[in-house]
């Protein structure tokens, strides 16, 4: 029988230690094995290496010991490869890199210990000639956050020979299949990698470094952002010469063709090195991801790409395939994101790690996409089988910012949200500006409007909800991390839309956050001189943007959270936020998580962090969640 209850204060099974879901990453392919890793928060967020051999189960490669994981520009890359006779691999613990056979045994490194803990940082590992890993390194040289230094490098025999180097940030090279070149993606500041990253090919001399290279795709209003090797003369290249990054083909000498215009994304933003957006499937046909998610077939004589019609809607850019089979983690907004492998002539899915629905569908709301303007949202309304609110009654609603902000919000199973809207609080996603997906200039209307564009964006979609009677007005939060974080603080000091606000592991202050604050790491040192200005001369703006120099102007409460290993928003400013709340009489929570980095990866700080969430806003909107800890609010 369904029970009459205020939104809010529905029971639901979905616990948030349930929340804290195992989720697998960088699936790649050797032979007929299936590789992948795996994040395990009930084991404080260590990243597991899986081998499924063909035929037999899959098994972890490595002990408890080992995490899978680097630091390469603070996000992390791809961080192993398998070798004919061994895997190597870097150990987040001390960023050097190991090797070790397939069937396991005791790791050994191949680069010495740095003079300094993670004085030297390994990622993007990809195989190169006679046994060697081809990869990037990054030097620490000084005490900034900005001192970084960054080469290719070769790793064989337990020694690092340096290769060559382009430009202040690059990709992992990869050999050409003759042995002759080697191409990588490179940028400089104060260009982030979707805004310029050009494609290098450089010769690889007798003594196996590189030559001088040439730049044969990307530029000023150009992003490279994945390249293979097509054959010994011409590499397949996911550039944006037009405005949408689209898949090409670019000789060695230069030309270049389109294979398939369109104004489609079949790429990303290159946030991690390593991402495969498309791979080959032979006889000109392509596995491409539309839209960072949407697998679909690009076909070079017909210049089309179609939709691939499957119960997975969202795939990871693992993209790998052999024989006519597709290999990647893939899921929905109803089943978790699993490793599986998907027979093209066939349709048939296989899958290599869990896959089944956790909880009753009804319990996990298909999301509604929908345009407010020019503004892409996915809504998720209350759902629970067992429960109905008092007739007249409205839902609260909390708005999703994603971060970066250059990324976007996929359709994803997403226990988070469901934690929320099987209890009664809707949840809406928001792509605003800037978003990726939706071609280059709708990412590039968020140049020098961040803080405006995004938090327009946001409010309109809220606002559209409350008058369409969907969503009640004097219930709307705001939530976000990292950017979100910031779209999330800056929302709830500038406008009066929303009754209050969680802010996780946020940017607070654009003045510390740019390359001579001191408070930002090296990759987006710059970054913030595109979002907001030219820095000192907008100084101005950075200080009336900044939602630290207006806590006067908060229109509600907040709940602040943060780890306090950030490198990424490091722990001072949500600090120097918090203490400017005390005593002005607006209700605050502030928790801080020792351990954790650029997001929270360990179970229990996972669970504390969404039972918080949730009786933060009982508090705000009158009513009691029932069966979670009351968090305590200082004003």
């Amino acid at each position: 029988m369904v029970k009459i209850a205020s939104y809010g204060t529905w029971a639901s099974p979905i616990t948030a230690e349930q929340a804290a879901a195992a989720g697998p990453d960088w699936v790649d392919l050797y032979g007929a094995d299936v590789w992948w890793t795996e994040t395990r928060p009930g084991e404080g967020g260590r990243v597991a290496l899986m081998r499924k051999p063909d035929g037999g189960d899959a098994r972890e490669v490595l002990d408890s010991r080992w995490s899978v994981r680097n630091r390469l520009h603070e996000y992390g890359s791809r961080s192993w490869v398998v070798l004919h006779d061994r895997v190597v691999f870097t150990n987040w613990a001390d960023q050097r890199v190991y090797q070790v056979s397939w069937d396991g045994g005791e790791p050994e490194p191949i680069t010495p210990v740095p003079q300094r803990e993670h004085g030297w940082r390994f990622g993007d590992l990809v195989a190169g000639p006679d046994g060697q890993v081809w990869c990037v390194r990054e030097t620490v040289t000084g005490e900034r956050p900005t001192d970084i230094r960054r080469e290719l490098v070769a790793l064989a025999g337990g020694q690092v020979r340096v290769l060559g180097a382009s430009h202040h940030f690059m990709s992992g090279p990869k050999i050409s299949p003759d042995g002759r070149h080697a191409a990588w993606i490179g940028w400089d500041h104060p260009a982030m990698p979707w805004d310029a990253a050009h494609l290098c090919v450089a010769p690889v001399l007798d003594d196996g470094t590189f030559g001088a290279h040439r730049v044969v795709a990307g530029g000023p209003t150009e992003a490279v952002c994945q390249a293979e090797w097509e054959d010994s003369a011409a590499l397949l290249v996911l550039t944006d010469p037009d405005g949408w990054w689209n898949l090409h083909r670019v000789g060695i000498d230069g030309t270049t063709r389109n294979l398939a215009p369109c104004e489609l994304e079949l790429g990303g933003p290159l946030w991690r090195m390593g991402c495969r957006w498309f791979t080959p499937l032979g006889s000109g046909r392509f596995a491409v991801l539309r839209s960072g998610a949407q697998l679909a077939i690009l076909d070079e004589r017909s210049g089309t790409v179609t939709d691939v019609d499957t119960d997975l809607t969202a795939w990871r850019p693992d993209l790998i395939a052999a024989d006519g089979v597709l290999y990647a983690a893939a899921g929905s907004a109803s089943l978790p994101t699993a490793v599986v492998s998907l027979d093209l002539s066939r349709g048939e899915v296989t899958t290599y790690t869990p896959q089944e629905a956790p909880f009753d569908p009804q319990l996990l709301p298909e999301p509604a996409e929908r345009m407010v303007g020019a503004v892409p949202a996915y809504v998720y309304p209350p759902s629970n089988p067992d429960f109905a609110a008092p007739e007249g009654e409205k839902p609260p609603y909390v708005v999703f910012v994603h971060g970066g902000p250059t990324a976007r919000y996929t359709p994803t199973l997403n226990l988070d949200f469901a934690y929320l809207t099987s209890r009664g609080i809707g949840v809406v996603a928001v792509n605003y500006g800037g978003s990726t997906g939706y071609g280059r200039a709708f990412r590039e209307s968020l140049r020098e409007q961040w803080g405006v564009v995004d938090v327009d964006d946001c409010a309109a979609v809220a606002l559209a909800l409350a008058q369409e009677g969907l969503a009640d007005p004097a219930r709307l939060a705001i939530m976000g991390g990292s950017a979100g974080g910031w779209t999330s603080a800056a929302s709830i000091t500038s406008t009066s839309v929303y009754a209050c606000a969680t802010i996780l592991y946020p940017v607070l202050d654009l003045a510390g956050w740019t390359h001579q604050g001191g408070e930002v790491h090296d990759m987006e040192s710059r970054y913030v001189e595109g979002l907001v200005g030219a820095w000192p001369d907008e100084r101005d703006r950075y200080a009336e943007r900044s939602p630290i120099n207006n806590v006067h102007r908060l229109a509600g409460p907040v709940l602040v959270m943060q780890g306090l290993e950030d490198k990424i928003c490091p722990p001072e400013q949500a600090d120097r936020f918090v203490a400017l709340l005390a005593g002005k009489g607006i209700p605050y929570a502030y928790l801080t998580f020792a351990g954790e980095q650029h997001g929270f990866r360990k179970a229990e700080n996972q669970r504390t962090a969404l039972e918080a969430q949730l009786s933060f806003y009982g508090q705000v909107f009158g009513f009691t969640p029932p069966g979670v800890p009351v968090l305590e609010l200082r004003s």
